[in-house]
């Protein structure tokens, strides 16, 4: 498995609408999209910089695991993504190192983008995201 690119950088708000406005309007970031993540339980807004994104996660339910993760950590940096070729390749590539990923089979969002995390007890306490960019 060969990484492409850093995809996005995610950040857990406890207000995505007061969470833009420091993006926004502190840094300059226009926002490339929003996203409700039904699944998930998120609303998520995208920041394009250079060639990634900045992605702002706010929980929409008490129970999601971005909500627990708020309750327990704060808001802050949540995950690394990493953009791959094949997510079956790179999830079959970790299984054979006997690397920990959180979900066995990868999920799809919306737009077709399949992705899964590997487990932060995996990566030396960083959850990292694979995506597989829709082509």
């Amino acid at each position: 498995m060969t990484p492409i690119k850093i995809d996005h950088i995610a950040v857990v708000v406890d207000d995505l609408d007061s969470a833009l406005k420091f993006w926004q309007e502190a840094l300059g970031l226009p926002i490339g999209g929003k996203e409700h993540n039904e699944h998930e339980e998120v609303e998520i807004a995208f920041l394009p910089i250079g060639e990634g994104r900045v992605e702002l996660l706010q929980p929409i339910t008490e129970t999601s695991g971005i909500a627990k993760y708020l309750a327990k950590r704060g808001p802050g940096m949540h995950h690394l993504c990493l953009a791959v070729e094949s997510i079956d390749s790179a999830l079959a590539d970790l299984a054979d190192k006997g690397i920990e990923i959180i979900q066995p089979a990868p999920r799809t969002r919306e737009d077709g983008t399949r992705y899964a995390f590997v487990h932060p007890k995996a990566t030396g306490g960083v959850m990292v995201e694979l995506y597989e960019m829709v082509k």
